[in-house]
């Protein structure tokens, strides 16, 4: 079954099905690239790792205890007999634990001299937080943009921060960035909603040569019908994050329409 959404399926930005997506996109785009850049061009797909907070874990318990405020303090210093307050319990709490973050993305590489030539990169919720993941993501992006190679940047996430970026005034649930090395600090930004297409848009390589068209809502429509999401998802519920009013009667009605609700 194919997904009904005319655009991004935002039941994929769930917690719990979002970074398995990441990682079967990444590889549908780098299949779909290969026998068009070939034999001038490769793709690698690159991992990125670093060391992060587990966000399951970030709330550390409070034990529910009274403490005698000052006045009640300092009023029992006027008692003849001191009498010991029980041994407090221990309660159960949990501590932030370290877990390792791995991200996977692509380059495509001129073959011979393995001279990077574009980095594709699909960003990854710790992206979007104030986190060791975002931190590592700029530093990599700062890289690239500091570099003659190209960036293409797709955000599928409407929860976290974007990506900074100047001139840009528009809000939009989604973003593709891509940016050519000859022409920064401009770059393209393809910005849009959950109602409307996404766009398809051409891999920046060097110049003169023949650029493939990616179309992403395609290859995520391959992904979702391989790999069987729609036997994961249940549409009678509302995604996460959460809609705005005006795109949760939208899906309500397309959903009814479809007959998943």
């Amino acid at each position: 079954m194919t997904s009904i959404f005319p655009g991004m399926n935002p039941y994929l930005e769930h917690p719990d099905l979002f970074p398995g997506l990441h990682h079967l996109l990444i590889s549908e785009i780098a299949r779909f690239l290969s026998p068009q850049l070939r034999p001038k061009y490769r793709v690698a797909v690159e991992v990125r790792t670093y060391e992060t907070i587990d966000d399951s874990s970030l709330l550390v318990g409070i034990p529910d205890v009274i403490v005698k405020s000052r006045k009640n303090i300092s009023e029992t210093k006027n008692t003849k007999v001191a009498v010991a307050a029980p041994a407090p319990k221990s309660v159960t709490v949990t501590v932030p634990m370290p877990i390792n973050i791995k991200e996977g993305y692509l380059e495509v590489k001129e073959v011979g001299t393995e001279k990077l030539i574009t980095t594709i990169e699909i960003l990854s919720p710790t992206n979007k937080r104030s986190c060791k993941g975002r931190e590592a993501y700029q530093e990599k992006r700062q890289q690239v943009l500091g570099s003659r190679s190209n960036l293409v940047e797709i955000d599928l996430l409407r929860k976290g921060e974007p990506m900074p970026m100047f001139g840009d005034n528009i809000e939009s649930d989604y973003r593709i960035l891509v940016c050519r090395g000859n022409r920064r600090p401009q770059a393209d930004l393809y910005a849009f909603n959950i109602q409307n297409i996404i766009p398809a848009f051409s891999l920046p390589l060097c110049a003169g040569d023949s650029e493939p068209v990616i179309d992403l809502k395609a290859l995520l429509n391959q992904v979702y019908e391989i790999y069987d999401y729609d036997l994961v998802i249940d549409y009678s519920q509302e995604p996460v994050p959460a809609l705005a009013k005006a795109d949760a009667a939208w899906i309500d009605e397309l959903l009814r329409d479809k007959r998943l609700r």
